[in-house]
């Protein structure tokens, strides 16, 4: 099971030199869903309004599960899909990539054309921040507040913060505990709470 992916600590663009006077300039940016992919890429074509082409590839889900790209009107196969295998080889997920394209007035062929955009892309990810990001699973926890003193022990030990608590009759949080950790996690809070802490495990 893994236990991190890698995505972009945040927004990156870079140019590199003209195709025989084409202008290829790759944009990136960390998304958590299809909305923020579509966001991304009427911002970059807003920006870059007078520009003939946005192609893209985005991938979405801790495995890069989930992803789509598009030629954009270039001829199929030559844009979208080289800067999908470039998020690919780079194993980034949780991304898009748009590469904008100003034409400069020479036609680069098919495999110009992926040459030009896949390395567009491929130098935007070498040159951009990543990060890895920790995969946890979100548990819902409940308990008496007789507890609370053991409970805040496990969490101190783990270095974990409670979130969203509610307090009722019964103490409410909702905690993301590294999957990695998430096993060991449950086993101690049974034996600290004599096993009288109710947990929800969400994701």
């Amino acid at each position: 099971m893994d236990e991190a992916f890698t995505s972009l600590r945040a927004e990156s663009r870079f140019e590199p030199d003209k195709i025989k006077g084409s202008r290829f300039i790759a944009s990136l940016c960390p998304v958590q869903d299809e909305q923020a992919v579509s966001e991304f890429r009427a911002r970059v074509a807003a920006e870059f309004s007078d520009a003939r082409h946005h192609c893209y590839a985005w991938r979405l889900g801790q495995s890069g599960e989930q992803f789509r790209c598009s030629d954009d009107g270039e001829p199929s196969g030559s844009a979208g899909r080289p800067i999908l295998m470039q998020l690919e080889g780079h194993e980034l997920t949780n991304v898009c990539c748009v590469v904008t394209r100003y034409f400069g007035g020479t036609k680069l062929g098919v495999g110009g054309l992926m040459r030009a955009y896949g390395g567009a892309a491929g130098k935007a990810c070498d040159r951009a921040e990543l990060v890895q990001v920790i995969i946890t699973s979100q548990l819902q926890i409940e308990h008496p507040y007789a507890l609370s003193g053991p409970v805040q022990g496990l969490l101190s030990a783990y270095s974990l913060e409670p979130l969203k608590a509610t307090y009722g009759e019964t103490v409410k949080f909702t905690l993301h505990v590294p999957i990695v950790h998430c096993d060991a996690f449950l086993t101690e809070l049974r034996d600290r709470t004599a096993d009288r802490a109710r947990v929800i495990r969400k994701l």
